[in-house]
């Protein structure tokens, strides 16, 4: 027996940690490690202790010999990485931790804003120092903390979804205070919060959708992917989108896997989504009514250049109630990997030509659902007068060829740009904040920010997946502790009580981790009492209430 990496798999990498072989690869300290799809073990070395399986936060690791039907094709994808890479090197011994602060006198304050994984990996490694002695204030805007987690992971990804659970454990550390439903920018500004900490942390994420500047994308029945998937994930600011799903077909501009994710839960039935998700009641009422049985992608590029992973397309090509439909005659710029460099890279990009080109070879079985992907067009308008009635499109190598799609839906899935805070200097062309190896810069004149630093996709842009965040809090956590040890960062003048007495005063209604605890065993209570895996609240008022509540 052999154990198994399969779709799920968020490059969290603790199951490398607790790996007594090292079987387990891309490893963060490999050089593919940035560039891998997934973790894969390998079953030649791998010798049955089974200590990856609980490590996971995501229930991606399964025994080959317990592997469901519908996830078989990974026994062959994990075998093949290792054929594929050949021999890896034994691991460098991890570099050291940096020296210790002395003679401290009181804690090193540190406020981390934003609660998603990002702000959740940097509490950790900040809690987890044996440099200094760390306090945290975990902040976030809304009344619910886990941010994409909650409201970005596809409401059917549960295994996903399951790394909440290390999030509430990091949560639960004597160093970490939790304050949600406190908005910087109106209820406290960034100076309050220097004022009360040595530094701040800006793990704000990336919520705004990428527009494309083409005429209608505004009209009712064009959305962002940010608005669309806040909506069906039951995010408070977006529950009244109310977006039209009466027409056969919807259109997605963009193929990466928030794309793919969308496309599904257009075309899954609301039964499946009722007992396999944790979508908001009302999305699941609105998809029971929707008349979609096509939804068609729509990449700018060439297939060598689509942007989802194998492991989320692969999910929609084994479904039997979908049919998966690839022109070949758009694959003809699709070439095989050559045989030069073999990395994690180019493993994921051998898996995706080898997976277009089933689908293309794939006869159409009649499935009443269709996913339709298309390459090479670029959007030049959405048409429609009171509403979105289809797109422009133009053979992005022949702007002269033009075809119009008809569509009642249009998603565009083109990237996010973070949010700027007032007092800290924003890089507005690149959508997050400058910084050197997270500390915030100016990205005027390239000088550092005191006392400021960033994490996750507001540090670098909307890459990775979950586990992502793990490496890039490493680093800027070392980087603020670098600066603590050097002297960089006063003394705050405010402590843990003052900023209490502050929000309190100003009348925010804070929601501590004991609140939220409550509101997470309310939610699973009631989901479970109606065969779902969780009954989301998404109105604030309730949620602060049921919180509040003994």
């Amino acid at each position: 027996m052999t154990f198994i990496i399969t779709q799920s798999c968020c490059n969290d990498a603790s199951c490398v940690a607790v790996c007594p072989v090292d079987c387990i690869h891309p490893a963060p300290d490999d050089p593919d490690f940035a560039t891998a799809e997934m973790l894969y073990i390998n079953p030649d070395e791998c010798i049955d202790c089974g200590a990856c399986v609980p490590a996971c936060p995501v229930s991606a690791v399964h025994a080959d010999s317990e592997l469901p039907e519908h996830l078989s094709d990974y026994t062959q994808i994990n075998a093949d990485y290792f054929t594929w890479v050949g021999d890896i090197p034994f691991p460098a011994a991890p570099p050291p931790a940096g020296p210790k602060v002395q003679d401290q006198g009181a804690p090193l304050r540190v406020a981390v804003v934003g609660s998603g994984p990002a702000g959740w990996f940097v509490t950790e490694e900040l809690a987890a120092t044996r440099r200094a002695d760390v306090e945290i204030t975990v902040i976030d805007r809304l009344a619910t903390p886990h941010g994409l987690v909650r409201h970005g992971v596809a409401p059917d990804h549960l295994g996903t979804k399951d790394s909440a659970i290390m999030f509430d454990t990091i949560a639960r550390h004597k160093s970490t205070t939790v304050r949600l439903n406190v908005n910087v920018g109106s209820d406290v500004s960034h100076d309050d919060l220097l004022e009360h900490h040595h530094a701040v942390v800006y793990a704000t994420g990336a919520s705004v959708g990428r527009t494309l500047g083409i005429p209608g994308e505004d009209l009712p029945g064009s959305y962002s992917a940010a608005e669309f998937v806040t909506w069906y994930n039951g995010e408070p600011d977006h529950v009244d989108l109310a977006p039209a799903l009466d027409h056969e077909r919807a259109v997605i501009i963009g193929n990466g896997n928030v794309a793919v994710d969308m496309a599904r839960l257009l075309l899954l039935t609301p039964d499946h989504l009722h007992s396999s998700s944790d979508m908001a009641p009302y999305a699941i009422e609105g998809l029971r009514e929707s008349a979609i049985r096509e939804v068609v992608l729509v990449g700018r590029r060439g297939p060598e250049h689509a942007a989802f992973t194998t492991p989320e397309l692969l999910a929609l090509v084994n479904n039997p109630d979908i049919d998966v439909i690839v022109d070949p005659a758009e694959l003809t710029s699709l070439a095989e990997i050559a045989d030069g460099e073999r990395t994690a890279g180019t493993y994921a990009a051998s898996q995706k030509v080898a997976l277009l080109k089933r689908a293309a070879g794939m006869a159409p079985t009649g499935a009443s659902k269709r996913l339709v992907l298309r390459f090479g067009l670029t959007p030049q308008e959405v048409v429609g007068e009171a509403r979105a009635t289809g797109i422009v499109l133009a053979r992005t190598s022949e702007p002269s060829d033009v075809e119009t799609i008809e569509a009642g839906l249009v998603l565009r899935a083109t990237g996010y740009h973070s949010t700027a805070v007032e007092g800290v200097p924003f890089d507005e062309q690149a959508g997050r904040f400058a910084n050197d190896g997270g500390r915030v810069t100016d990205p005027g004149s390239g000088e550092l920010v005191a006392r400021v630093y960033t994490t996750g996709w507001a540090k670098r842009g909307p890459s990775g997946v979950i586990g992502t965040n793990r490496t890039c809090a490493v680093e800027t956590a070392t980087a603020l502790i670098d600066d603590y040890y050097e002297g960089l960062l006063p003394e705050p003048g405010g402590d843990k009580e003052s900023f209490d007495a502050m929000l309190i005063e100003r009348g925010v209604a804070i929601v501590d981790l004991v609140a939220w605890k409550r509101l997470d065993s309310h939610e699973k209570a009631e989901g479970k009492a109606l065969g779902r895996p969780r009954l989301k609240i998404t109105d604030r008022d309730e949620q602060i209430r049921l919180g509040a509540e003994h």
